[in-house]
């Protein structure tokens, strides 16, 4: 297989478009992944984010969550848009320490708030 000028284009869009090595040298035919990598180094590719190791922007849905992601939900459930917070939870809780701050007040600080509301 040799690098015509044809294939460098090919590899350089496909590259552009966030397509894996591997995907490309599939694309490609005849070719390697590991000769996709090494010709994208020689040319100065950009390089860019592992397509494996995408994070998710913020969140997690409910399919996603394990014991030690906070369950606090953000938005409406019957929204699209709805997920839950995911960050570390606090040893024992089902919330990080900022939601955990928010549901678990102390009796006496809750006591003093209802009197105030009563009060007025």
């Amino acid at each position: 297989m040799s690098w015509t000028e044809e294939r460098v284009e090919k590899l350089k869009e496909l590259w552009s478009q966030g397509m894996s090595a591997s995907e490309i040298a599939e694309a490609l035919g005849d070719v390697s992944r590991n000769a996709v990598i090494g010709k994208a180094h020689r040319l100065g590719l950009s390089g860019r984010p592992s397509p494996i190791r995408k994070k998710p922007v913020r969140g997690a849905t409910i399919l996603s969550l394990n014991e030690r992601m906070c369950k606090w939900p953000i938005g409406d459930p019957k929204d699209p848009d709805f997920y839950f917070c995911a960050k570390p939870t606090v040893p024992g809780l089902p919330y990080c320490a900022e939601h955990a701050a928010i549901a678990y007040q102390p009796a006496s600080k809750k006591r003093s708030d209802d009197r105030k509301v009563g009060a007025a």
